[in-house]
């Protein structure tokens, strides 16, 4: 065990002790530093601060202490060099984005994703003329491939993605986007690092809604950034000016040359975008989210075996027409889940109810249990039938179209008793006529 650093222990041991060591007689938990400013002796002590010269704090709009604490931690979970926290998942997605990309950029990106990544990308980030290519997570390497431009800047897709449940095959994403010079973005957060690394398998920048899993208890917002350290901006410095040229807005500094692969992505995303537009976490939301990672190990594999169960139980019943869980080994995905998942994905499921509409507004009003919610990744299982909620205004017709059909429910399963959770979606289930 001599001279062994964090680094060096098991996933397991990070989620619990990476991040934060303190020292003789300092505070055994992380400290909440919640304080807008900090004090130096002279006007040089900050302004090497401002020169990016030396390590510290001036102001929690870009960085605080908590805040970095529990980004070490994250970065040791994934694998990464460097991390960042954001105010919520959407901040982390926009901020990796935009963070290599500005107005006439190119985006290729999965098509199965988060409808709210979804909307920004094609309709915020439009806005900002920033284009982009969706395609299908399961089209060949050739289709893939076409779909980029001599503007592409970035690659997006999720692990395992929200809520249609498939999974990337982050591989072939990562060698089209390495054969054309560009970064692999991937949303890791229904998976977590517990159940997959996204740069071991090739991403270079994954981001979180730390909302979810990782806070664990539906307790605080937040999103957070790493950055694997392996791609090389310099090698494709054409594509990436504003990490590969100087950065007049903050002093000059170039950098991909100063920070390296490891720390540039970072280290701008924060001078620049946390400066500018300020999504930050709060220090207090970071501490609660500091509590859920100390048992992330403890609690993915109990929403993995509750989430297997109810998919087995689902797939059992007359009521439904299909499961969606690549748990399943009669699922589109399940072959792709044993390579990029072998402990198992998440406890979220998703099927459609024969009866459509009607049935799902009959199921959904006799849970006892399932707490019926928007949320999903929570310690209590939660339940949604987006057709008379997130999708209400849309026709049987539009929602048949738009991949989500009247009948469908998604169920994120907590970590309560599998037995109880089956024993009340069964007597919903039997309230069906």
């Amino acid at each position: 065990m001599e001279g062994k650093t964090v680094s060096d222990y098991t996933l397991n041991t990070k989620c619990v002790q990476a991040g934060y060591t303190p020292g003789n007689g300092e505070p055994r938990q992380i400290p909440i530093i919640q304080s807008t400013t900090f004090k130096y002796d002279t006007s040089e002590d900050m302004g090497k601060l401002f020169d990016l010269e030396a390590s510290g704090y001036f102001y929690s709009r870009l960085q605080n202490p908590t805040n970095d604490y529990v980004a070490a931690k994250i970065a040791e979970l994934e694998g990464g060099t460097a991390a960042m926290l954001t105010s919520s998942g959407q901040a982390a997605n926009f901020f990796a984005l935009f963070n290599i990309c500005e107005c006439g950029s190119h985006i290729v990106a999965s098509s199965s994703i988060y409808g709210g990544t979804y909307n920004l990308i094609a309709v915020t980030l439009a806005k900002m003329g920033i284009r982009a290519t969706f395609v299908s997570p399961d089209c060949t390497e050739e289709e893939l491939n076409a779909a980029f431009t001599e503007d592409t800047r970035a690659v997006f897709g999720e692990t395992i993605a929200n809520p249609a449940l498939t999974v990337l095959d982050i591989e072939k994403f990562a060698k089209a986007a390495h054969a054309h010079g560009v970064p692999l973005i991937v949303d890791n957060t229904f998976p977590t690092p517990v159940n997959c690394r996204p740069i071991e398998w090739g991403a270079d920048i994954v981001t979180h809604s730390t909302t979810k899993y990782m806070d664990g208890h539906g307790a605080a917002l937040g999103g957070a950034i790493v950055d694997g350290g392996h791609f090389d901006w310099m090698a494709h410095a054409e594509k990436f000016p504003g990490l590969c040229t100087p950065d007049e807005s903050y002093h000059g500094v170039t950098y991909a040359e100063k920070f390296g692969m490891g720390g540039a992505f970072i280290t701008k995303c924060t001078s620049q975008l946390m400066r500018d537009l300020g999504c930050i976490q709060s220090p207090q939301n970071a501490f609660i989210l500091n509590l859920g990672l100390e048992s992330l190990h403890v609690r993915m594999p109990r929403h993995v075996e509750n989430g297997q169960a109810v998919a087995e139980f689902l797939q059992a019943q007359p009521q439904v027409a299909y499961v969606n869980y690549p748990g399943l080994p009669t699922d589109k995905y399940y072959e792709r889940a044993k390579k990029y998942l072998p402990n198992g994905g998440c406890g979220v499921v998703s099927f459609e109810l024969k009866g459509g509409r009607a049935a799902a507004e009959t199921f959904m009003k006799h849970l006892k249990l399932a707490a019926i919610e928007t949320h999903v990744a929570d310690a209590r299982t939660c339940c949604l039938n987006p057709a008379t909620s997130t999708h209400r205004q849309m026709n049987d017709e539009q929602l048949a179209a738009a991949g989500v059909p009247a009948g469908l429910v998604r169920i994120s399963c907590g970590l309560e008793d599998k037995k109880d959770l089956i024993a009340d979606l069964a007597q919903a289930l039997a309230a069906i006529e």
